[in-house]
């Protein structure tokens, strides 16, 4: 073989390697990526690492990309902009500068996405704009125990696959402050629990009680699940479907019809 030849054939085979080392990255980055932010400043949940794992678990099956972290100052413009949609896994308190803040909202506004799992509602309760944004505040709840959730939208990719009632256990917030803009998905049934009730007053909220909801918020897609306190939650496959569903949809917002 010639020198030119030669010289052609590695040509070759850099550019077979470098296609295959781009379409291996391509791959690799999946079909969106979320950042899982599980901070907390007040109470915090003994589940948060075992919904880290399920999260990592679920972007390994359905080929999208996460990266976790309680490290606040990735809530910048520059870092930010690598992510389709922010997860903010049972975080507590008030977590976040007012420039973070400020981050944050940019991030939503440019059209980007949201989900909240259980205690994101106990979350910055003096931020307006977050309360509106994830859809209510935490208020109170009863003892875990097993209740009846009553499925009353079918047509979003979070509840596609479940019947119209699932029995769940869990601790059952109720909430304040609650947006009346939000989509509803479910709500429990407190005819099949003991809701309980402090200093004589009932502490539920009625027949009414939704648990986890969607909406558009200020450009961007908002998903939040009541769901996820207890650390076998993430282990059950209709509460994983339930969850990656409304982090697919607040990722990519495709249309729901």
């Amino acid at each position: 073989m010639n020198l030119f030849n030669l010289n052609s054939l590695l040509r070759g085979c850099l550019l077979i390697s470098f296609v295959f080392i781009v379409s291996f990255q391509a791959d690799a980055q999946g079909q969106f990526k979320a950042l899982i932010f599980s901070k907390t400043q007040g109470f915090r949940h003994q589940s948060i690492p075992n919904a880290v794992k399920a999260l990592k678990d679920l972007a390994d099956t359905h080929v999208f990309s996460v990266y976790t972290t309680e490290d606040a100052t990735i809530f910048n413009d520059k870092s930010l902009a690598d992510y389709d949609v922010i997860v903010m896994a049972s975080t507590t308190g008030d977590i976040l500068s007012d420039d973070q803040k400020d981050a944050f909202m940019r991030f939503v506004q440019s059209g980007k996405g949201v989900v909240g799992i259980h205690s994101a509602t106990d979350t910055e309760y003096n931020w307006g704009w977050y309360a509106k944004l994830i859809g209510g505040q935490f208020k109170s709840h009863p003892a875990q125990q097993t209740a009846r959730i009553k499925v009353v939208d079918q047509n979003h990719p979070a509840t596609y696959h479940l019947n119209k009632r699932w029995l769940w256990t869990d601790e059952w917030y109720n909430f304040k402050n609650f947006n009346e803009d939000v989509k509803v998905l479910l709500q429990v049934d407190e005819t099949s629990y003991d809701a309980g009730s402090k200093n004589g007053k009932f502490m539920g909220m009625g027949e009414i009680h939704p648990v986890s909801w969607y909406h558009e918020y200020d450009g961007g897609r908002i998903f939040y699940t009541a769901l996820g306190h207890v650390e076998a939650a993430y282990e059950d496959a209709d509460f994983l479907q339930h969850l990656y569903g409304g982090i697919w949809w607040a990722a990519k917002g495709y249309p729901l019809d």
